[in-house]
């Protein structure tokens, strides 16, 4: 666990700056639907700080930015897509560092994921109980926006995993970590 570890305080530091990094991502990508870099900085996270690390950034991004995208009952489902989303990212870092192959399909993996963790909520919340035709209606009618965030998974991992992974790297190598 993070709190029990002598340098924990370094690594929360760590974990504060991708949560900002993917906030301000959110923000940045805002004005193109559904393409945003929030689950590449969650798995890049994971992948190089572990898989707490990777459930913090991916729960804690969901709910800071949306302080001012708007809260609502759908948050608590968007911390835990994005947070679980981290954690098997951390689970799986040695695979994923191995092979880009893998991380491609993780991304796509990924992006099916929290798009059925969401289908799921936005289901419940129209019928008050989960109604599998209403859930495959969901499903398939958000396709299209799966796609375009699985795709934008893929090409913000490929543009962004390298580069910053050297960077983290470098601070735990630095600080000890």
């Amino acid at each position: 666990s993070l709190e029990s570890k002598k340098n924990a305080t370094r690594k929360l530091v760590l974990i504060a700056v991708m949560i900002a990094l993917s906030v301000a991502g959110r923000f940045i990508f805002a004005p193109i639907p559904f393409f945003k870099p929030i689950t590449a900085m969650v798995i890049i996270s994971a992948v190089y700080l572990g898989k707490d690390a990777g459930f913090l950034v991916g729960a804690m991004t969901a709910v800071i930015s949306n302080i001012y995208f708007g809260q609502g009952p759908w948050t608590p489902f968007q911390m835990f897509g994005w947070g679980i989303t981290g954690f098997f990212a951390g689970v799986l870092s040695n695979q994923i560092l191995r092979s880009k192959l893998i991380m491609i399909i993780y991304a796509i993996i990924s992006g099916l994921t929290y798009s059925f963790i969401l289908d799921f909520w936005t289901t419940v919340w129209t019928d008050g109980t989960f109604n599998i035709s209403r859930f495959i209606a969901i499903t398939a009618t958000s396709l299209p926006v799966t796609l375009v965030y699985a795709v934008s998974n893929i090409i913000f991992l490929l543009l962004l995993f390298k580069p910053i992974g050297k960077k983290i790297i470098r601070v735990k190598v630095k600080y000890g970590l």
